[in-house]
């Protein structure tokens, strides 16, 4: 009796995580850009073959049980959300595969040396929504500057822009200013590859593998437009309200479990 605890508890931990991505994806449906997640689990000797990658066994099988499940994946739906119309002059949106890059610099103290040492990384995102910091760069609030078709920030100086459909950045004066840069991430066969290269930070942008080459491709630029989060509500409350009745089930039946065993115990003292 004692082994479906096991089974229980191990339900409750998979489904109290899956009700923690459901929630993330409700709270940023009206995130510029975002994308969703979807967990996935297993029993745990799926797992581990995952992990070991060795299936191959020399003895004979007698039976099989598994009481344990275990997290196994964790998935990003890359589909292209829908475009909403805003109006505004330093919002963007791409139309087609590809990301905005984005230069973060932060500054951080060596350990040993005691000096300051800047760092600079670079994520990408699909939200577009832009504005100007202190300097006159276009830039993403609270992230940093947007880099250009030759991955260099982009200097505007102004808010008054004229801009064309590949990303093109023109003054109401006809100055050139740069051309934002979508870059585009494929694998050997041409195809894009975004799943085998880049990887979800906690401030929902994505970060590149080392191995990764992204390449600045032309694409649709929309100025005056945002992409939407690409998540399905009717999808992620089903999936939500399924998950969180599993866990009121699973959680019940433990404590059904805990009343038995409470009672067999006190039978059991009685006739000892």
């Amino acid at each position: 009796m004692t082994k479906g605890f096991y089974n229980l508890t191990s339900a409750m931990l998979t489904h109290g995580r899956m009700l923690d991505v459901s929630s993330n994806n409700i709270a940023n449906v009206s995130t510029a850009g975002f994308k969703t997640d979807q967990f996935t689990a297993s029993t745990f000797q799926e797992v581990m073959w995952q992990i070991t990658g060795n299936r191959i066994k020399n003895y004979q099988d007698i039976g099989e049980q598994s009481f344990i499940t275990a997290p196994r994946q964790m998935y990003t739906d890359f589909t292209q959300g829908s475009l909403d119309h805003t109006g505004l002059l330093l919002d963007f949106a791409i139309n087609g595969p590809g990301w905005f890059a984005i230069e973060r610099r932060s500054v951080e103290v060596n350990e040993e040396t005691g000096a300051e040492e800047e760092n600079i990384e670079r994520v990408y995102t699909r939200g577009g929504s832009f504005m100007l910091d202190d300097e006159g760069y276009l830039y993403l609030a609270g992230q940093g500057r947007v880099l250009s078709a030759q991955e260099e920030p982009i200097q505007l100086g102004t808010d008054r822009l004229s801009p064309d459909n590949y990303g093109g950045l023109y003054t109401d004066n006809g100055a050139f200013r740069g051309r934002i840069g979508v870059f585009v991430f494929r694998n050997e066969n041409g195809d894009v590859a975004n799943e085998e290269n880049l990887e979800k930070n906690e401030q929902g942008l994505f970060t590149a593998n080392e191995d990764a080459e992204p390449r600045v491709e032309a694409a649709q630029v929309l100025n005056g437009w945002v992409e939407r989060s690409n998540m399905d509500w009717v999808r992620e409350m089903t999936r939500m309200l399924s998950t969180q009745r599993a866990y009121q089930s699973a959680a019940e039946v433990i404590k059904i479990y805990d009343n038995i065993l409470t009672r067999v115990t006190q039978e059991a003292g009685r006739l000892t």
